[in-house]
């Protein structure tokens, strides 16, 4: 079983064939990384900038991924009009209605039965910080407002049996990110007793950082950022509930992927093989 976290920076290509756009093709190339559970971050529905794709549902139709939740963290747009969303979408199929409002945020999608999903919300942190915002021809460094966070956890009823996820993509304020990842590894942890669970998502904290403030092991020792030639792991999966023998083995499978869109690269790891 393939697991798998990707943040999609909303679909846009920095290099390939079309940079600075959105296309179905970059989306699809989701279907490369061949795994069974796949956590996306900054993802689209309905926003002009992405042609008004309902982002989680190509991806589902692309991968089969047909188990999904979408989570907005915001109903608007980012950088314009916005405010906190208070709804999610969750179908168990790829046949969603039409959408009319724009949104962004987070979404988990599965091979497997998804049920008994939670959606934790985290108010934005009251600080800003200047930050390298991709772009073409080059990025910019800007001063950036932070926004809620939304982080999605659930069961899947696996040919191993349940296993419990949770997702999230945390703040970029130091210090308010550390917070969020206690509070979901707290929830998760709550949720899973000694089951196998899979924290997994775009943390915004470096290195061996989340291992610590989670307390939970890393199956995934890899750069993910930026993609060209990654210096830094924001993107992270820690687990409970494996044995040492099973962190090992899924350690030695864990892979950086690098996709013609966004400026991080997928990270996946084999479980259970």
């Amino acid at each position: 079983m393939r697991i798998s976290t990707w943040n999609l920076l909303h679909g846009i290509s920095l290099s390939g064939n079309a940079p600075g756009e959105v296309t179905a093709d970059g989306l699809a190339q989701a279907s490369l990384l061949g795994c069974d559970v796949l956590a996306i971050q900054e993802v689209d529905c309905n926003q002009i900038r992405s042609n008004h794709v309902h982002q989680t549902l190509e991806i589902a139709r692309a991968t089969g991924l047909n188990h999904w939740c979408y989570a907005p963290a915001i109903t608007g747009t980012p950088g314009e009009e916005w405010a906190a969303a208070t709804d999610v979408h969750l179908h168990h199929h790829t046949d969603a209605p039409v959408e009319t409002t724009p949104r962004y945020g987070n979404a988990l999608l599965s091979r497997f039965p998804m049920s008994n999903i939670e959606i934790l919300r985290f108010a934005p942190s009251r600080f800003s910080m200047p930050l390298l915002v991709p772009g073409t021809p080059r990025p910019q460094i800007m001063k950036v407002a932070d926004e809620p966070r939304v982080a999605i956890l659930a069961e899947l009823d696996t040919p191993h049996g349940v296993i419990h996820v949770a997702t999230a993509h945390l703040s970029f304020i130091p210090g308010t990110n550390v917070r969020q990842l206690k509070a979901l590894a707290k929830a998760l942890k709550k949720r899973a007793g000694s089951n196998p669970a899979f924290l997994i998502g775009d943390f915004n904290l470096p290195g061996r950082i989340p291992t610590r403030v989670a307390s939970l092991p890393s199956l995934a020792r890899c750069a993910t950022y930026p993609t060209p030639n990654p210096k830094i792991q924001f993107d992270h999966i820690l687990a409970q509930g494996l044995s040492i023998e099973q962190i090992e083995i899924a350690r030695a499978s864990a892979q950086n992927v690098a996709l013609e869109i966004s400026d991080h690269r997928a990270l996946t790891i084999d479980v259970w093989n």
